[in-house]
């Protein structure tokens, strides 16, 4: 595919693409706030001593780098390319609370993915300048109240420009693999449903399917809900927003989630009802583009 990212950048890239600040479920990492003891509970390490994890990404196995060579002893006491006392960052979250599911699949069978039953799964006309054929579909509660948007056909785009010291910190909540159709190239990873949390003036989160490699060093100024789909069918998207970025004061966050620490961004998924149905949600799609 084109106007992708360069593969001058793809070793490192690869390597950093998310941090290990996975959820702690029993380890004595101190919260965001600087006291272990205060919240009980899930937590996640600061995003300023966060560290690069490919094993979290998929990208390789705990023992070994994103680039096949052997990690080098860490200085701290914590596992290579961790921190100390991580968990593995394919964390559990809490089972699906919806007692009956129904599945969901547009007339022509090229997607289909499952909701609890009193979810609202509609179609809508897809967005200009996407490709012919394309979808779009909108998910919401029994209430009516907005959960996530499916879309096919979107047009290759490159990531928004990052000017040096305009990136965030970012951390991956939780990242579980996906088997749906993709491409592989410079600035990809094999795609996951992920929640990931951009730090600003407060800790934005949001949760998505992605094999897009969101930034190096654990900064970056978006992430990307977003699938790079096979050559010629165009990418698609499934998640709560396209694009997450840590948000000004005066924008309007809604539907990403805002946190006031990163405990309560973990707490939302280890424990959070929510979260558990749009994880089995977003795990059951079947992609047939």
């Amino acid at each position: 595919m084109t106007g992708r990212t360069s593969s001058a950048t793809v070793p490192g890239r690869l390597a950093a693409l998310c941090l290990a600040a996975a959820v702690l479920v029993g380890g004595t990492a101190c919260n965001a706030q600087g006291d272990g003891n205060r919240n009980k509970g899930a937590q996640v390490t600061d995003t300023a001593t966060a560290r690069p994890n490919a094993s979290e990404s998929g990208t390789a196995p705990a023992s070994q780098s994103a680039d096949g060579t052997s990690p080098s002893p860490s200085t701290d006491g914590s596992s290579p390319g961790g921190t100390p006392g991580s968990a593995d960052p394919a964390t559990p979250s809490a089972a699906a609370t919806a007692l009956s599911w129904k599945s969901y699949s547009d007339p022509e069978k090229k997607v289909s993915f499952d909701v609890p039953q009193e979810w609202i799964v509609q179609s809508v006309t897809p967005d200009a300048g996407t490709l012919p054929g394309a979808l779009k579909v909108e998910v919401k509660d029994a209430s009516g109240r907005y959960i996530a948007t499916l879309q096919t056909g979107l047009p290759a785009a490159d990531a928004a420009d990052c000017p040096a010291g305009q990136s965030h910190p970012y951390v991956v909540v939780s990242s579980v693999p996906i088997d749906v159709a993709h491409s592989g190239g410079p600035g990809t990873i094999e795609p996951r449903v992920v929640f990931r949390v951009v730090q600003g003036y407060r800790f934005f989160g949001s949760f998505g399917i992605t094999n897009v490699v969101a930034g190096a060093d654990g900064q970056a100024c978006e992430l990307r809900n977003r699938v790079e789909g096979p050559a010629g069918k165009g990418d698609f998207s499934f998640g709560d927003v396209a694009v997450l970025h840590a948000f000004a004061a005066d924008e309007k966050v809604a539907p990403a989630k805002a946190f006031d620490t990163l405990d309560l961004a973990a707490k939302y998924v280890a424990q959070g009802t929510e979260f558990a149905n749009v994880q089995r949600m977003l795990l059951s799609l079947k992609v047939n583009l």
